[in-house]
C-alpha cells in the first residue's frame, strides 16, 4: 500500500468547497437519460456527452474527481485525446465504478447484494494505468417497516469492506457507498433508524477486514424522507437528523463524507448540503457532495445531443457546480440560483 500517493489522493478528492462529478452510469441508466431527450444512446453519443462535461472551463474550480464508468475510462475526443487526460489537465482526479451491478438476495427477494469482488484486484492493475486514482462500490438498501434485514444489512456491509481492503491494497482510494434509498413512503425518523444500523454495520465490517479508515471517503444517503412520505423534512430538519446520525456511527478518522443526490432534485441537493454545513458546528470530516444527476440534468437538457448546445450544457454544469461549492462552506443562498 503506498500510504503518501492515498494519502495525496484523498487530500485532493476532498479540497474544501470542491466534490465529485459522478459520472459513471451504466449502460442502461445512461440510455434511460438519453430518452428524456430523445437521443439514441450509442458509444459515439455517451463520448460526446462526457466530452461536453468534462472539457467545460473552469469545472476544477468546484470538482475534485470524476467517477468514471468502464467504457469511459477508455474512451478519446474527437481530436483523439483521452478523456482521462483532459480531466487529469484540470487537476481533477479520475476515480471508476467497480461493482457489477446488483442481484436479488435470494430468489424472489426484493432486497439486492452488490456483486463485482471476482478478479477485482486484477481489474485494478489496468484502471491504475488508465489514470484511475480512486473507485466507487455501491449498496443499496431498501425502505419499509420490515425492511432491510438484518441479513441484507451484514451481506452488503461484508461487501463494501472486501471492496475497500482490495481497493486499498491495490493502490487506490475507496469510496464506500451504503445508499439507503428514497424510494417510498417512510418518515425521516424511520429513515434515521436504518441509516444508523447500515452504517454501525459497515464501519463494524470496514474495521474487520483491516480497512485504513484515514484512506477512504463516505458517501452515503442523507436522513431524509421517503419521496412519497406526505410529510417532508425541511432542509434544516434534513442536516440536523443527518449530523446525528453520522455522529453516532462514523468514526472520527474518516477524512470526507462526500452524499449522493439519491433522487434528490438538484436545488434540494443543493439546499441540504448547504444546510449541513451552515450548521455553525465544529464536525470531523468534510462534508461535501458527489452528485450524479442533481449535477447532471440541467446540463442533459441543455445539451440536448445537439452539437450548438455545447455551450449552454456546460454553463448548465458549471452553475450548479458553483452553486453546491458554495453549499460546501454554508454560502449558498436561493437567491444565488437567478444570479448564477
Amino acid at each position: 500500500m503506498n500510504t503518501t500517493e492515498l494519502e495525496a489522493t484523498v487530500r485532493a478528492m476532498i479540497a474544501r468547497g470542491k466534490g465529485l462529478l459522478a459520472a459513471d452510469e451504466s449502460s442502461g441508466t445512461i440510455k434511460k437519460r438519453f430518452d428524456s431527450i430523445g437521443l439514441e444512446s450509442t458509444e459515439a453519443n455517451r463520448r460526446d456527452y462526457r466530452q461536453m462535461l468534462f472539457t467545460t472551463e473552469g469545472l476544477e474550480q468546484a470538482i475534485s474527481g470524476v467517477i468514471l464508468y468502464d467504457e469511459t475510462i477508455r474512451q478519446r475526443t474527437d481530436d483523439g485525446r483521452t478523456l482521462v487526460s483532459i480531466l487529469q489537465a484540470k487537476g481533477i482526479v479520475p476515480g471508476i465504478k467497480v461493482d457489477k451491478g446488483t442481484v436479488p438476495m435470494a430468489p424472489g427477494s426484493a432486497e439486492k447484494v452488490t456483486e463485482g469482488l471476482d478478479g477485482l484486484a486484477k481489474r485494478y492493475e489496468e484502471y491504475y494505468q488508465l489514470g484511475a486514482r480512486f473507485a466507487k462500490w455501491r449498496a443499496v438498501y431498501s425502505i419499509t417497516d420490515q425492511l432491510p434485514s438484518w441479513r441484507n444489512i451484514r451481506l452488503n456491509a461484508q461487501g463494501l469492506a472486501r471492496y475497500a481492503a482490495i481497493t486499498q491494497q491495490s493502490g487506490l482510494v475507496p469510496i464506500v457507498e451504503p445508499e439507503v434509498l428514497m424510494d417510498g413512503a417512510h418518515t425521516i425518523e424511520r429513515c434515521f433508524e436504518v441509516t444508523e444500523a447500515v452504517q454501525h454495520a459497515v464501519f463494524d465490517a470496514l474495521v474487520a477486514e483491516g480497512v485504513v479508515l484515514e484512506l477512504m471517503v463516505l458517501k452515503p444517503n442523507m436522513v431524509i424522507s421517503g419521496k412519497d412520505c406526505p410529510v417532508q423534512a425541511s432542509a434544516q430538519q434534513v442536516a440536523e437528523a443527518t449530523v446525528r446520525c453520522f455522529r453516532r456511527t462514523v468514526p472520527a478518522a474518516v477524512p470526507g463524507i462526500m452524499f449522493l443526490s439519491g433522487g434528490q432534485g438538484d436545488v434540494q441537493a443543493t439546499e441540504n448540503l448547504n444546510a449541513i454545513n451552515a450548521m455553525g458546528v465544529q464536525h470531523p470530516w468534510v462534508f461535501s457532495f458527489s452528485y450524479g444527476r442533481a449535477l447532471q440534468a440541467p446540463a442533459l437538457k441543455a445539451w440536448g445531443g445537439k452539437k450548438e448546445n455545447v455551450a449552454a450544457g456546460q454553463r448548465a454544469l458549471l452553475k450548479r457546480a458553483r452553486l453546491n461549492s458554495a453549499a460546501c462552506r454554508g454560502e449558498y443562498r436561493p437567491e444565488m440560483e437567478q444570479a448564477a
